[in-house]
Order: structure tokens, then sequence, then C-alpha cells
């Protein structure tokens, strides 16, 4: 099966937030699917939305298999124009555990430093990231705040894309300002 990488251009946008928001409904419920959905969305519409870094896979009948967005984020209110937060990572259920999301976020992560971004943000299972170069955000000076209800502190996780990035980097990580998440 060919796979393709490509920036997520408006052409594919209404598809990708069905795709979305299919997946988690089937692993979690309606109501999560829901709300990825609504982030998806709200991203795209602030100003921490980087069009260049909405990627999406799709096969050889361009159909999309697989979606991830890093997006600015920021700290505090510091280090927007450093620092990226991957979410979400959406793989349709049928092709599950063929490593596409593992090529969607190493293509993310190289073109995110490419564009001169110091470091990436993710919460989620540390199985899945800590392959990917992912290590405990704790590590690097960076909490969730207590809005944020995180499993386990290894599950906000960080990673450098340049020796260094995260360095200077550190706060708390507070997602009230997207709506879609409060």
């Amino acid at each position: 099966m060919e796979r393709i990488i490509k920036t997520c251009t408006e052409q594919y946008q209404a598809a990708a937030l069905d795709m979305v928001e299919q997946v988690f409904t089937e692993h979690e419920n309606a109501e999560e699917g829901k709300t990825v959905r609504r982030l998806v969305e709200e991203i795209r519409a602030k100003q921490f939305y980087v069009p260049e870094l909405e990627l999406i896979m799709v096969n050889e009948a361009d159909e999309i298999i697989g979606y991830t967005m890093f997006s600015r984020f920021h700290l505090e209110g510091k280090y927007s124009d450093e620092l990226l937060l991957l979410s979400p990572v959406a793989v349709k259920t049928a092709f599950q555990r063929q490593h596409i999301s593992k090529e969607l976020i190493e293509y993310g992560l190289k073109k995110a430093k490419d564009l001169g971004y110091k470091a990436v943000l993710v919460e989620g299972n540390p199985q899945n990231y800590r392959a990917r170069g992912f290590k405990t955000a704790a590590n690097y000076g960076i909490y969730a705040s207590e809005s944020v209800h995180l499993p386990h502190i290894d599950c906000l996780m960080a990673q450098e894309l340049i020796p260094g990035g995260l360095e200077h980097i550190h706060g708390i990580l507070d997602y009230g300002f997207y709506e879609a998440l409060t």
C-alpha cells in the first residue's frame, strides 16, 4: 500500500475532522470524539495554528488514514515562538499498528525543527512516545496545572528539537485558553 504524507490543505480539512472524530469516538466515546474535533477546529481558528504542521497520511486512493497536528503553544504566556504541542494524533482503526503515527510524528518533528521550533510537548501514554524521543516534561521543569488531570506525571512529555532547546523553557502547562478542553 502506497502511503503519502501531506500538509492538510483546505481540500482535506473537513475529511480530516471527520476521521479524527470517528477514531476518538471508536476508541473512547462519542463525547471525546466531539471534543477532539472541536479542539482541532479551535486550534485552526487561533493564532497558534501552524498550517505547515497539520499533517495527514493518505493511501493510494487519496483517502486520509492518519492525522496529526503540531501547534504553537505557550507556558504561562511565554515561549509560543519556540514551543509546539503535538495533539491530536489519529490513525483509522483499520490501519493501526502499521507505523502510520510513527511516520507522521517523525516527519512532523523534522519539519518543526526545520521551521526553527526548539521543542515539542505531548500528553499521552509514555509507551507511545518514548520511542520517538520524548521524555518526562517534569525533567525539564514543565508541569501540568491542577486543571490538567494526568493519570501519571510521566504522561506529560517533551522533546528537544535542538540540543539544549528546553534549557530556558519551563513553567506550568494549562489548556485554559482552549474552550474545547475546559
